[in-house]
């Protein structure tokens, strides 16, 4: 019998914490990356390079679920 908490068990939890707590927490830095856009009246231009810059290394883990997501894994 395998250990669980509340019914879940450690991979549905790991699963779930991957999932919305990775995501919540990339919601929070995209946050952060428009407040200091904000902040430092970087204008539209100055927005959209701190964006794509800050934003990359989300960009590619989002891209890494896709592809998992597309090919079925």
């Amino acid at each position: 019998m395998e250990p669980t908490v509340l019914g879940f068990s450690e991979g549905q939890i790991a699963q779930f914490g991957l999932t919305f707590g990775v995501g919540a927490f990339i919601l929070y830095m995209l946050f952060i990356v428009f407040n200091l856009a904000r902040e430092s009246k970087a204008g539209k231009f100055g927005t959209f390079v701190l964006f794509l810059v800050l934003s990359f290394g989300m960009l590619g883990f989002l891209a890494k679920n896709l592809i998992q997501w597309v090919l079925g894994m």
